[in-house]
């Protein structure tokens, strides 16, 4: 059976709201996201995106942003009818001294998930790409 969970943490030095002002701008990801190939539209809850990414090149996930409570957590979401199957990433940070700490996770559930998590390519790398990424972006912001 394949992975039903991802999960990344970091300690970043910047302010919760700069790491916020990055995970929200869609046109900034390919600056400082290795792990994007290409973003489109706008994060804002209730839009849907569509992201190209390095484990998949060739397909384009149409993600629906389904939270998003300002500049602490963020979801994005995927998933087949009846709930079949479901992919969930969420981002959370969490303000601490001056900086704040960064963690994703992807979840997947429901009937179908153990099958399709077997095709799912594996998403460590990806998953470390982004958050050095996010963490280098928003500490230079504050230099």
């Amino acid at each position: 059976m394949g992975a039903r969970e991802y999960r990344i943490r970091r300690s970043i030095e910047a302010p919760a709201s700069t790491v916020w002002s990055l995970l929200t701008d869609a046109a900034s990801y390919r600056d400082w996201n290795r792990s994007v190939i290409d973003l489109k539209g706008p994060i804002e809850q209730g839009n849907t995106i569509e992201l190209v990414s390095v484990v998949n090149p060739k397909r384009t996930f149409k993600l629906k942003v389904v939270e998003m409570t300002e500049p602490t957590r963020m979801m994005w979401a995927d998933g087949m009818p009846l709930g079949l199957f479901k992919g969930e990433r969420t981002f959370t940070i969490t303000p601490s001294g001056e900086g704040c700490e960064f963690s994703m996770v992807e979840q997947y559930s429901g009937p179908l998930a153990g099958l399709i998590t077997k095709a799912i390519p594996d998403l460590t790398d990806s998953f470390t790409l982004f958050a050095d990424g996010l963490k280098a972006a928003a500490e230079a912001k504050q230099r």
